[in-house]
């Protein structure tokens, strides 16, 4: 087979592939790293590169125009190299912190009956040995198993090869006074087993010195890290990142068939474990930590989140019937994956419950107390997977359903996320108004635009819709260009101009198209068909429902009125929903806390009955229904209804 030869311009030197290879491949061999935001399925468009010398065979140019292929573009993961080639590289999105991280603690409910002698696994004991003499051989290990066994009352305990080489340099440097640190498992009745030596630290410790521990939620597109004071309860630093995996794929469809690929699962590990790693390495410094005193961790996740942070293949999760590898995996230590903390440290990823719906679910629910109310509640997690719980403490079922990640930026042309520069909210007047069609907008951080988030999104393609700019189906009326040059004919069709040039920090007009509009309902769709077709599986009545509880850092920004406008919420007075914040890391919190709580997400994963909505049609049918804005059936959005009456002549 020929080779041929690679040089891109920002690489330190020319890379020799077979023919055949993708572009985007050659680019990891050279140590280049191109965004694929869809995992390399060439429909995002965001990996697209210069090539400068030689061709390439373009297998698709989805996003391309007919000026960026005459110019020599072409998307890496989907251009095949023949030839010796020449590439330049554009610069790379650039994913920009948007989560503020606090520097002291967070505020959180400690719960009430919190004692950490009998809530923790974990616990500390100080011992004070009695040194080898000629006429006391006893090995040191069997030594350190006698204090513990006089002192706590430990008969059986498991060290591991690690501890076990360092101990003895450990017992005589502090003259054999030490502190051990045991973790365990702990039974219903409060009874310890399975006992193990996590560290064994120099001298003895005061009982109110801290003992730490990470509450981990790993989110699609957001890892969030709390650190913990397990003797108090107190969180005492916090901090969110991106999830470095976003690179190479946004939603969980993206990156499990990028995790498919020749490296593709290590590399997506790799890369979630630098992202948690960097924010151990941040909550320490705050709290004046060192991450080797961290004993503890409890991971929450959606189900390919957990499959990945692990190393496990996740490839069974989107193929028919949708199965997992595991969905309560065991616990593991911090060593063998590479978290930064204590190396001895347990490591437990919480329960899921099916392919779909994982631990942050499971989590979400502990953490709302969904499975103690006995009002009707539905619990949604918006995000670029739309899962939902409806039940109260009797009962609870539960479903998830691919929204995709448009709410996040992503399959939006000028998309972004919610950082600086991100428009957040529109507004546009209406037709009868002496500026009609004019929009008026917010943006994050009082800056030029860059593009439009979320939220955004969210709210502008309510004011559309409500002003007619565009119809039920959500297509754009061109008509409307007699009025207002911001309806105009673009190149990717129809469109509607939000910000001149002019305004804007890159100098291009910031519009949204019919194809962007599409995905957005695509996944208000989803989500909503979601909840309906759940509600009617048991059959609830969507208006039986006494609260909506909305989970997930996306939630927190969802404007109700403008939700319910576009059919993502149901139509319902606002005082029955109630958003959470990130309710999967408020789970995991309290499963590190108190091994009660880690029991019942235990049995909460259990009780779910999951429903999985590609069994028949019904999903189907009630998708295509909410692809309309905001519905086929006007009747179920009365307040929908009076508002486009209102609107229409303002």
């Amino acid at each position: 087979m020929s080779e041929h030869t690679v040089t891109f311009d920002i690489a330190k030197k020319p890379v020799r592939v077979p023919t055949g290879t993708l572009l985007s491949e050659a680019a990891r061999l050279a140590g280049v790293d191109i965004g694929q935001p869809c995992g390399g399925q060439g429909r995002c468009g965001r990996c697209a590169v210069q090539v400068t010398a030689g061709d390439v065979r373009r297998r698709s140019s989805l996003r391309l125009s007919t000026e960026d292929l005459s110019n020599g573009y072409a998307l890496a993961c989907q251009s095949v190299i023949e030839s010796d080639i020449a590439v330049t590289i554009p610069p790379q999105e650039k994913i920009e912190r948007r989560l503020t991280t606090d520097r002291t603690a967070i505020e959180v409910s400690i719960p009430q009956d919190y004692d950490h002698l009998y809530s923790q696994t974990v616990r500390r004991i100080s011992l004070s040995l009695s040194q080898p003499r000629m006429d006391d051989q006893t090995d040191d290990w069997g030594r350190l198993k006698t204090a513990l066994r006089q002192k706590a009352g430990i008969d059986d305990i498991r060290i591991s090869l690690n501890l076990l080489q360092n101990i003895g340099a450990i017992l005589r440097e502090n003259n054999w006074q030490v502190t051990a640190i045991i973790d365990a498992h702990v039974e219903n009745d409060g009874q310890r087993t399975d006992e193990r030596l996590v560290s064994l630290i120099a001298d003895t410790v005061p009982e109110e010195d801290p003992m730490y521990g990470l509450a981990i939620d790993i989110g699609t597109t957001t890892v969030t890290v709390w650190l913990v004071d397990l003797i108090t309860g107190k969180v005492e630093a916090q901090s969110s990142e991106y999830n470095g995996q976003i690179s190479r794929g946004e939603d969980v469809i993206s990156r499990i068939i990028f995790s498919s690929k020749n490296g593709g699962r290590e590399e997506l590990q790799n890369r979630v474990l630098e992202t948690i790693n960097q924010l151990v390495g941040q909550v320490c410094k705050r709290a004046k930590a060192k991450p080797q005193e961290i004993i503890k961790a409890t991971v929450a996740g959606n189900s390919t989140m957990t499959h990945l942070f692990l190393g496990i293949p996740a490839s069974s999760i989107r193929l028919s019937p949708f199965i997992t590898a595991v969905n309560q995996p065991p616990a593991i230590t911090a060593g063998t994956i590479g978290l930064a903390i204590n190396s001895e440290a347990s490591v437990d990823c919480l329960p899921g419950v099916a392919s779909y719906v994982g631990a942050d679910i499971s989590s979400g629910v502990l953490a709302c107390k969904m499975d103690e109310t006995e009002k009707l509640t539905l619990f949604l997690d918006v995000g670029t997977n739309g899962e939902t719980v409806l039940g109260s403490r009797e009962w609870l079922v539960t479903c998830a359903c691919s929204a995709g990640p448009a709410f996040e930026g992503a399959g939006v042309l000028q998309g972004m996320r919610a950082t600086k520069g991100a428009i957040e909210e529109c507004w546009i007047s209406g037709e009868n108004s002496s500026h009609p069609f004019e929009p008026t907008y917010r943006v994050i951080g009082n800056n030029k635009p860059r593009g439009i988030c979320g939220s955004g999104l969210i709210s502008l393609l309510a004011e559309m819709f409500l002003t007619g700019l565009v119809d039920k189906g959500g297509m754009i009326n061109l008509d409307l260009a007699l009025i207002n040059p911001r309806i105009r004919d673009g190149e990717h069709g129809p469109e509607y101009v939000i910000a001149w040039g002019s305004e804007t920090e890159g100098g291009q007009d910031i519009a949204i198209n019919n194809v962007d509009i599409d995905n957005l309902k695509r996944a208000k769709a989803a989500i909503y068909a979601g909840f309906t077709v759940l509600a009617q599986s048991v059959g609830v009545p969507l208006d039986m429902v006494e609260q909506i509880l909305i989970g997930g850092s996306f939630g927190k920004y969802i404007n109700v009125e403008k939700a319910i406008q576009i059919g993502l919420l149901p139509d319902m007075p606002w005082d029955r929903f109630k958003f959470l914040g990130n309710t999967s890391v408020q789970g995991a919190y309290l499963a590190l806390l108190d091994w009660r709580n880690r029991d019942r997400i235990r049995d909460i994963a259990a009780q779910m009955t999951y429903i999985e909505l590609s069994a028949d049609n019904t999903f189907y049918d009630a998708f295509m229904s909410a692809m309309f804005l905001p519905h086929t059936d006007l009747t179920s959005f009365p307040s929908v209804a009076a508002a486009v009456e209102n609107k229409s002549i303002t």
